[in-house]
């Protein structure tokens, strides 16, 4: 079952940013997964928009090449300079319909 990381940053120090946008996309894909958006145009339609310079949306086959990825030793250094340098946060969900009422989505 395809899964979505979600990542959420607030950059407060660029110095990371180069190295990290042009190796994470490699790690990414050895994983499985592909980027289906990198952006920093972010539009709120309702509530307060986020204190965030960019969200990430990253697909991944599963949970398990989600979590490979973020556990992979050549992502460790990438991910602790993002650390230092920004404040975020990263979610995986799955395509699962909660209400349940969505034909084209398992129900969750």
């Amino acid at each position: 079952m395809p899964v979505y990381l979600i990542a959420q940053v607030k950059v407060t120090d660029d110095a990371w940013v180069p190295e990290y946008a042009a190796k994470t996309h490699e790690i990414v894909a050895r994983h499985g997964g592909k980027y289906l958006s990198r952006s920093a145009n972010i539009t709120t339609l309702e509530g307060t928009p986020p204190d965030t310079t960019l969200i990430a949306l990253v697909e991944f086959p599963s949970l398990d090449a989600a979590k490979a990825f973020a556990n992979d030793p050549d992502y460790a250094p990438l991910g602790k300079a993002r650390q230092a340098g920004s404040e975020g946060h990263f979610w995986v969900i799955d395509d699962t319909d909660a209400a349940g009422d969505i034909p084209y989505l398992p129900k969750g």
